[in-house]
Order: structure tokens, then sequence, then C-alpha cells
């Protein structure tokens, strides 16, 4: 970003220039420092790997590395909190929770998506860059796999929440229910009368139900361990296009075993067109 005051370029070209969304750019965030970077990349990649493992787990690990620092467990849950990590066991729910006014029921007990745009998932995960972070929200299609949506920020905020969810409905039309967890993104008046705005049903992963989110856990193991830990990318730009890149390999070109080795993309629009042929 340009620092100077009379920058000939405005925020919102800046960010488009840097492929990231502005509204994480009007307040000036303090740098993180090198150590809480180094530490929140360690809990991502022992997240990734093992999603049981909770705050002590995590803490163990890492002082078991022998890296000449140590951590206590306080800053080890404070960092996971701040990274939106929720550990996948029944137990407390690290994500932020909003008023419980916003907060829905699970709508998806012993239920099976019958085709695309059935029932989509929404979650956000943290994203490690050399240096620092930025956060990614995905959208996928529980039928087919199919990653419909995405988004990239430098804060967890809402609006990129609501961009990812409007670019896949016009882009895929809206699904009859969207499932998320009770995270404070996902219960915000606006992420709320979004849905609602194209009459989806809201589902949310009651407290300690990690587990109902699977498919997007998957997705967010395959694309750290197979792209983002590999390339390890230097700037917001180069991640947008690393992110694009490879969303467009697991949707078009990467067979999946819960689909018997078809891809995503050959699922969702083969069913689509017939269900439009059936309708019609």
């Amino acid at each position: 970003m340009i620092e100077w005051d009379d920058s000939y370029l405005t925020i919102k070209e800046q960010a488009e220039l840097l492929s990231v969304n502005r509204t994480g750019l009007y307040r000036k965030v303090k740098e993180p420092s090198k150590l809480e970077v180094k530490i929140k990349h360690l809990i991502d990649r022992i997240h990734t790997k093992h999603p049981f493992k909770g705050a002590r787990s995590i803490r163990n690990d890492i002082n078991d590395m022998k890296l000449g620092f140590k951590v206590n467990r306080k800053r080890i849950h404070r960092y996971m909190r701040d990274m939106g990590i929720q550990v996948i066991y029944p137990g407390p729910n690290l994500s932020k929770r909003n008023r419980a006014q916003y907060v829905y029921p699970y709508l998806l007990r012993n239920v099976t998506p019958a085709h695309p745009n059935n029932i989509w998932g929404i979650d956000i995960t943290y994203v490690a860059m050399q240096g620092r972070w930025m956060y990614l929200v995905a959208i996928i299609d529980w039928f087919s796999r199919k990653i419909v949506g995405y988004e990239l920020s430098q804060t967890m905020n809402k609006e990129f929440v609501i961009k990812a969810i409007t670019n896949a409905v016009n882009n895929h039309g809206a699904p009859i229910i969207l499932n998320s967890d009770q995270g404070s993104q996902f219960t915000s008046p606006d992420y709320i009368n979004t849905l609602k705005q194209y009459g989806i049903k809201i589902s949310m992963d009651g407290k300690g139900r990690a587990l109902d989110n699977a498919i997007t856990e998957r997705f967010w193991r395959n694309i750290k361990w197979e792209d983002i830990y590999i390339m390890q990318y230097e700037t917001p730009k180069a991640l947008r296009q690393g992110i694009d890149a490879y969303i467009r390999y697991y949707n078009y070109e990467r067979g999946h075993q819960s689909l018997d080795g078809h891809k995503p993309a050959d699922i969702y629009y083969a069913h689509s067109y017939w269900q439009q042929k059936h309708i019609a």
C-alpha cells in the first residue's frame, strides 16, 4: 500500500491492484511481530493436520520443537480465537458468537443433499503467507463438492463473506439451504438479511458440532497441503492467483474419492443440466 496522503491511487484502485477486499484497508492495522506470525503459522499447520488438538496439545507440540522460545496455553488460545479456529470435538466453540437472536437452528440432521444447489456450506480459514496471513472464505456445494464461491480478505469481516455469497448466487443460482457455524460473520444482521433476500434457508451448526462441516474441513486440508504450504506466497496478489488456479484444478481436474473419481464440476453441471431438462 502507498503510505503518502497525496497518492494518485485511491484505496479502491490500490485494493484492486492487490486483489484484496478494500473494506479492511481503511484503518491502520498494527503489524504483527515475526514471532506472532511464526506461532500462528505453526498453529495453522498443526490444526490442519490434527483438527482434534486443542490449545494445550498445540502448546506442547510447539514447545517440543525446541525453536528457541516457549509459548503458554493462554497465548495459543488467544491466537486460535484470532484465527477463527474451532477444534473438532464436543466442547467450546472458539468462534466469537453474536447475539442469540441471530443464531438459527441446524437443519441438516439426517439430511443428505439430493442435487446441486440443495445444500451449500460456508466457512472461513486462516491462510499463511510469508511474514503475514490472510483469510479465505469458501462456499461448497455439498452434493458435487464444487467450490461455488470464495473471497480473500486481510481481516475476518462480514463484507467479504457477503461478497462471496452474492457472487456465488449470481454465478450459480441460490441454494435451498446454506449451512455455517455460529461465528460472528454468520450471525450478523447483514449476513442474515442477505440470505433472506435470496430466499435461502439458514442452517447453523450447533455448539460443538464442528464435524457437521467436515466437507469444508477436507477442502481446507487439501488446498493447504497441496498448494499454500508448498508455494509460500509472498503477496496478496500472488496468493489470489494461486488460489484461483488451485480452485480451478480442484473443480475441473482433481478426481474425488467420495465421487468415485469424478470431478466436482462434472457432477455439478451434469446434474444441473438434468434438472433443467426435467423441469422443462
